[in-house]
């Protein structure tokens, strides 16, 4: 007799194995590959944990739990911030004290020293980094994660191998069947014609799209690093190997599972080889996969494209793809606002956003692990009398501290001298000004100081303005502290050429010992924070089913967002100048302040300089 748990699996294998058998046969024609591909989803649904198969059934009624507004997340690095995985369960009432509900774990599987592209370049996906841990730590952290209600999060690196991987070191030695599951040509003619068509990722760091192996005299594909190749999704057997990789990977208790670089995975000579139609294909795959055997498992994607390009891996409501993506652009875009000192750019990218479907979750972030590209909607800025080069330029210079009356303090990041092209680097205390005042682990009363007051105030301006957006906030470590750029990468020759490693520094303890000091930079701004984000829970109108819209102030410094739920109304304004400005409004009604709790009358209402209201309507 079968038991419930293999008719629940069949239930949901039957639900989704026509169309599974029909893209995966449009792909590879391959019936035995797809059999084996069935058993062995079969075999690792047996595998799971019973808690993580109670967690799947509650989630599969309660399809929308990721989209509450308690959700809040954090990325953070296991050895800046805690060591060892065992020091992050250490830690977890420290991050529940943050608020956060869950945790995104920067890249800890098995890399080569010095080869790995901040853990980006995997050797191996079912070993642990030896320095962090083993993967019984992993799964021991993720069930005391959700013993204390938090979702654990972590990258799936699919478009390449290491060049150490087990796949890899066989290729080298010239086996056809693992030279198979990678991009190899001894005909350097056609990586030249990929390369007329394919774009460079790094230019300047890692130029071309190929690399040259002398003792094979062999090309293989490598679109990011030369120590990272290309895996040939054409080859079912990839798929099938990384398919069990993620399955397994699942089974530690992953709640969500961030695909790295998803428009990269499918390659066809004479295109750009980004966002083609058989990338689509995997993922939607992917996700039946998933609901298939580990339902309570999301796809969060990696899609670092403007909007209308980025909305296509949510898939569609009868067939999607990703449950969550990142919201790149309106990143980027809200930097460009500080610089100019205008949010119409920026209000226009929300604008679109919020025009968007409901149902599609966005992740928002002020900053990340990676670097801040300037893809801008030029076409628009250009209108505005903006040129691409020099405006990048500007943004640049603005955010390097070179223009004038800039505090920002970072670096560029694949600065390329003919294009004079760049990206930029830094933690978001020192882009507000925090480092260059120069009093972070100091009294702000003892300083005295105006600018660190100002630096800490457009701090958490920024910080309120993404939690009033639609989507999950997502926190870098380090941010609810303030916590400046770290030079120290210098010193160390195996990250001392990428200025990445800026803002991906060791974790201060000793400066969020100051956390409950309001009078301290970090007591000031972790204080505000947690005001915030008790706020967003406890208010209903930042429930995702809200509706948002941009408010026009006629002021082009300040940025009006208008909530509505259920007959409840919020107003935010935002002041990107360093200047007092005028919200021009008229707005009937009582309103109170979030924040303090004061009464307000929206009309002609004056924000001070990088400062904010949330203000809720009463009557």
């Amino acid at each position: 007799m079968e038991s419930k748990e293999d008719v629940r699996f069949k239930e949901r294998l039957s639900r989704h194995h026509d169309e599974l058998r029909w893209l995966y046969m449009e792909l590879y024609q391959n019936d035995d590959m797809f059999a084996e591909l069935c058993s062995q989803m079969y075999e690792y649904y047996k595998k799971r944990r019973e808690s993580l198969k109670i967690r799947d059934a509650y989630r599969e009624k309660e399809t929308d739990w990721f989209q509450k507004k308690d959700m809040l997340g954090v990325m953070l690095y296991i050895d800046n911030f805690a060591g060892t995985i065992k020091g992050v369960t250490e830690k977890l009432p420290y991050l529940k004290e943050c608020n956060v509900n869950c945790i995104h774990l920067m890249p800890f599987l098995d890399t080569p020293k010095g080869r790995s592209d901040g853990g980006y370049a995997v050797s191996d996906f079912r070993k642990v980094r030896a320095d962090l841990g083993t993967m019984d730590d992993l799964a021991e952290l993720a069930d005391r994660c959700h013993q204390n209600g938090i979702n654990l999060c972590m990258d799936f690196v699919m478009n390449h191998t290491s060049e150490d991987h087990e796949w890899a070191r066989r290729a080298r030695q010239g086996d056809g069947e693992y030279m198979s599951r990678y991009f190899f040509y001894q005909d350097r003619r056609i990586p030249e014609r990929y390369e007329q068509t394919v774009p460079q990722v790094f230019p300047t760091t890692a130029p071309g799209n190929f690399t040259y192996l002398q003792e094979m005299d062999h090309y293989v594909m490598t679109t990011f690093y030369p120590y990272q190749w290309d895996l040939n999704y054409r080859n079912p057997r990839v798929f099938n190997e990384m398919m069990y990789n993620f399955l397994y990977l699942a089974n530690q208790g992953m709640d969500i599972i961030r695909i790295d670089a998803v428009p990269y995975i499918w390659k066809e000579l004479g295109t750009q080889c980004r966002n083609l139609k058989q990338v689509h294909t995997i993922v939607r795959m992917m996700r039946m996969i998933s609901e298939i055997v580990c339902p309570s498992v999301l796809l969060l994607g990696e899609v670092v494209m403007e909007p209308e390009k980025v909305v296509p891996y949510f898939g569609t409501v009868e067939k999607p793809e990703c449950h969550m993506l990142y919201n790149v652009t309106t990143m980027a875009t809200t930097w460009n606002s500080v610089a100019t000192k205008d949010v119409r750019l920026l209000k226009q990218q929300m604008d679109i956003v919020n025009s968007l479907p409901k149902q599609y979750t966005f992740l928002n972030y002020l900053r990340c692990h990676d670097d801040i590209g300037w893809g801008l909607d030029y076409p628009t800025l250009r209108k505005w009398g903006m040129n691409e080069p020099q405006h990048k330029k500007y943004l640049n210079d603005y955010f390097t501290g070179k223009v004038e009356e800039s505090v920002s303090r970072g670096e560029l990041y694949n600065d390329d001298p003919v294009t004079q092209d760049a990206r930029f680097c830094g933690t978001i205390a020192s882009m507000c000004g925090v480092e260059c005042a120069g009093f972070q682990g100091k009294k702000l009363e003892d300083s005295g100081d105006e600018e660190m007051k100002a630096a800490v105030r457009l701090d958490i301006m920024l910080h309120a303005y993404m939690l009033t957006q639609s989507g999950i906030p997502m926190l870098y470590s380090g941010d609810e502290i303030g916590q400046t750029n770290d030079y120290s990468y210098k010193q160390d020759p195996e990250k001392a050429e990428d200025s990445r490693y800026i803002h991906r520094g060791q974790f201060h303890w000793e400066l969020a010992e100051n956390r409950h000091d309001v009078l301290s930079v970090e007591g000031a701004i972790f204080q505000a924070l947690d005001r915030l984000e008790q706020i967003r829970r406890q208010e209903n109108v930042f429930d995702q089913k809200a509706d948002v819209y941009t408010y026009d102030v006629h002021e082009d410094a300040i940025l009006g967002i208008f909530r509505e739920y259920q007959g409840e109304y919020l107003i935010g304004l935002f002041n990107f100048s360093d200047q007092p400005k005028t919200a021009w409004m008229q707005e009937e009604g009582s309103f109170r302040s979030l924040m303090t709790d004061e009464k307000l009358e929206l009309k002609d209402i004056v924000v001070p300089g990088h400062d904010f209201l949330w203000c809720k309507k009463t009557d």
